[in-house]
C-alpha cells in the first residue's frame, strides 16, 4: 500500500508536494479509515507504540515528507510523543530528519528501504555499545568473572556488527531479486 486519497479527496487532486517545498494548509495530509487502520494494526507489533505509529504513517502516505506538526495532528498525538519518537527513530535509523530551506519546522521521511537503512544504522549503535564495553574492561581489571563477562560482551558486539555486514549484503540481493509488483514469497 503505498498511496491512500481519502474517499472525499477527488481522485485528480495532487497528493505528492513537491520534495523542495513544505506542507502549507492547502494540501494536508489526510488518513482513511482503512489507512488509520494500518497504522494502527502496525503500532501494536512495535515497541514504544508510538514510534511504530510514526514509522507506519510515514510508509503509507504517498508523500516525500512530513512534518513533525502534521505527523501529530494526523495521529492525533501530542508534540512531544511525536517529537521523543522520531528523534529515537531518527537515532536508530528508521527515519530521517528532511529540511526544507528557509522553514523552521522539523520534516520527516522514510526511506524506500527503511530496513536496510536500520541495519545499516544500527552498526554505529553497535560500535559506540563496544566502546562503552571497552570502559568497562578498563575499570574491570583482572577480576575473573567481570572481564570474561565484558570480553564476550565485546566480542559479541564486534561479531553482530560483521553480521550486520553480510545481512545487509544478503537483504539488499534478496530484496532485488523480488518481483517489483510486490508478489514475492519470503
Amino acid at each position: 500500500m503505498s498511496s491512500h486519497t481519502p474517499a472525499d479527496q477527488p481522485a485528480d487532486q495532487p497528493t505528492d508536494l513537491p520534495a523542495d517545498l513544505p506542507a502549507d494548509g492547502a494540501d494536508e495530509p489526510l488518513l482513511d479509515t482503512a489507512a488509520e487502520h494500518f497504522v494502527e494494526q502496525f503500532a501494536l507489533t512495535w515497541s514504544p507504540r508510538m514510534e511504530g505509529r510514526i514509522i507506519a504513517l510515514l510508509m503509507i502516505m504517498d508523500r516525500p515528507y512530513l512534518s513533525a506538526q502534521q505527523i501529530a495532528r494526523l495521529l492525533k498525538a501530542s508534540a512531544g510523543a511525536v517529537s521523543t519518537g522520531t528523534r529515537r527513530l531518527a537515532e536508530a535509523g528508521f527515519i530521517k530528519r528532511h529540511s526544507v530551506l528557509g522553514d523552521r519546522q522539523h520534516y520527516f521521511r522514510v526511506e524506500d528501504d527503511i530496513w536496510g537503512s536500520f541495519l545499516a544504522g544500527e552498526r554505529n549503535y553497535l560500535s559506540h555499545l563496544r566502546n562503552v564495553i571497552d570502559d568497562g574492561l578498563a575499570i574491570a581489571g583482572d577480576a575473573d568473572g567481570p572481564h570474561k563477562r565484558l570480553v564476550n560482551a565485546r566480542n559479541y558486539m564486534e561479531w553482530l556488527a560483521g553480521y550486520h555486514r553480510k545481512m545487509l549484503a544478503d537483504w539488499e540481493a534478496y530484496r532485488d531479486a523480488q518481483p517489483a509488483d510486490g508478489t514475492g514469497e519470503p
